[in-house]
């Protein structure tokens, strides 16, 4: 009995859960597993957006009256907007959602007020020629174009500034008509194609690696000039064209030819200047027999055979984008010559022909199998809602920042330039935007500065136009870092680039850039936009 009662008093004497128990060390470590899931810098990201919005509405002095406490508010949504947008603790496309209940709850428009924003000619326009870029794509047509031009320059023997020229052009001209952003989606690939075709590897010669990162840095940098050029090419002109139709509903400034004549030229001088940098960089004479061993117009025509003849359905698609080019540059000509949107008093807009052409698609039949379309929904799933929710959202934060009277208090940080003399105001601008570019999207930094200066417009007593252009152009000059644009980034991961070819590149880029802009704005620009 005593010996059982010693076995009875260790018995109760141990610890009922050892601390090797997998019980315990399964609950521990689910507990610092979900510790760890809580406390990411993600995470850390996502509630700093809603912490900066509190922090300016508690702290930050809104003044008199219930303006005043309206733009405070409107502050605080842009801190946290922007916060997310920059971290992307939020994707970019929910984040750009964020207007559509932020601005009812704290009390800066109603919900359909801000839903409209979301929803204009603007965004039609867009969607109409993601569209018909996706048909174009899915054809191959833009393969075509690029290996047809690609022969054209490629000459026998080789000479390689040529076919940099003619892959770089190609890049443009496509970027042109469609969102610089698909441009060099579409672009980066055919030429990494015809790259492919050189030597790789640590011992590739110099003149290989050389002629690899000049058309890299080219087909990126080319989908930006080109989408320069046309209202379509690139978000941050159409975001100038949502702005301004917010502010001067009545005054059509930005019609898609009037922004052709004036951006034109400065697209053509920096396309040569990119063409030349690259030359003097990267493509001196001397390297084309290095080349021609393994580029030759032979295998070029090899892989365009392997495309077959043209079909019917990319000569409708091509007739359709001819069409559409005409109809937007015939809409408004001059004050004399009305264009054929006199005849629908105005009410047509450049999204009207954009969604027109965009239907047609789904109308039009092929050739292939009875029944079947040209585009039907199943080929656009790749639609870029991202950057058209984006675009909603700019549109919204620049209706916000007026209504709200925020814009007259933030545009006293620009006074600066009241003092400035005329012929300055474009390089001041333009570098201030360049500047802000290189850190954010160009997207955000139009909306942060265009409604700045459209209200600085009225203590400067200049024309609005003077102000807001440089700063749209200067946004599109992000060439310097890899981050600075989607393009970049496509360009930069295929691997045969550093960064301080973009550095060096971008930089002489840009200083060109910013030269002719401080040179045609005051002459071209004033003259189309303020003086006809």
């Amino acid at each position: 009995m005593k010996s059982g009662d010693n076995s009875l008093a260790g018995d109760l004497e141990a610890p009922l859960i050892t601390a090797t128990d997998p019980v315990v060390e399964r609950v521990t470590e689910d507990c610092n597993s979900v510790i760890r899931s809580i406390f990411t810098l993600r995470n850390f990201y996502i509630i700093l957006g809603p912490l900066l919005c509190a922090a300016v509405c508690l702290w930050v002095s809104h003044g008199d009256g219930n303006t005043g406490k309206t733009s405070r508010n409107m502050l605080g949504i842009l801190a946290w907007i922007f916060a997310w947008w920059l971290t992307e603790a939020v994707p970019v496309p929910i984040t750009s959602l964020a207007p559509l209940f932020l601005f009812p709850l704290f009390g800066i428009s109603d919900a359909d007020t801000v839903a409209h924003s979301y929803f204009d000619d603007v965004i039609t326009l867009v969607i109409g020629s993601f569209i018909l870029a996706l048909a174009v794509e899915h054809y191959n047509i833009h393969r075509r174009l690029a290996l047809k031009i690609t022969l054209l320059f490629c000459g026998d023997p080789l000479n390689q500034q040529i076919l940099l020229l003619g892959i770089c052009g190609t890049t443009a001209f496509v970027s042109m008509w469609m969102h610089n952003v698909a441009a060099a989606m579409m672009m980066v690939p055919v030429a990494t194609g015809i790259l492919q075709r050189l030597p790789s590897g640590p011992e590739k010669p110099a003149a290989v690696s050389n002629f690899c990162k000049a058309v890299v840095l080219g087909v990126i940098y080319s989908a930006a000039i080109g989408g320069m050029c046309t209202l379509t090419g690139t978000g941050v002109n159409l975001i100038l064209v949502g702005m301004w139709k917010t502010y001067f509903p009545d005054h059509n400034t930005f019609a898609f030819s009037t922004w052709l004549f004036f951006a034109l030229p400065l697209c053509i001088f920096l396309f040569v200047s990119l063409w030349a940098i690259l030359c003097l960089v990267y493509c001196r004479n001397g390297s084309g027999p290095t080349l021609s061993k393994y580029l030759d117009k032979a295998h070029l025509k090899k892989e365009l055979d392997t495309l077959g003849p043209i079909s019917f359905e990319e000569k409708t698609i091509l007739g359709l984008f001819i069409i559409q080019i005409l109809l937007w540059m015939t809409r408004n000509i001059t004050e004399s010559i009305p264009g054929w949107g006199a005849l629908f008093n105005g009410r047509a807009g450049d999204g009207t022909v954009s969604v027109v052409i965009a239907t047609l698609l789904f109308i039009i039949p092929t050739k292939k199998q009875p029944g079947e379309k040209i585009m039907d929904w199943n080929k656009c799933k790749k639609l870029h809602w991202n950057i058209i929710l984006l675009l909603g959202a700019g549109f919204a934060i620049a209706d916000g920042v007026r209504t709200s009277g925020l814009a007259s208090i933030l545009s006293k940080a620009l006074d600066f330039l009241e003092a400035a003399p005329y012929w300055a105001i474009a390089p001041a601008i333009g570098l201030v935007s360049g500047t802000i570019t290189e850190f954010t999207s160009n997207n955000a930094t139009a909306t942060l500065l265009i409604p700045l200066l459209i209200q600085l417009a009225v203590p400067m007593q200049v024309h609005p136009a003077i102000l807001v252009i440089p700063a749209t152009i200067g946004a599109q000059f992000a060439f310097i870092l890899p981050t600075g644009t989607p393009s970049n980034v496509i360009g930069f991961t295929t691997g045969h680039l550093e960064i301080k070819d973009m550095i060096l590149v971008g930089s002489l880029l840009k200083i060109v850039g910013l030269i002719f802009l401080s040179l045609l704005m005051p002459t071209l620009g004033a003259y189309v936009f303020v003086g006809r």
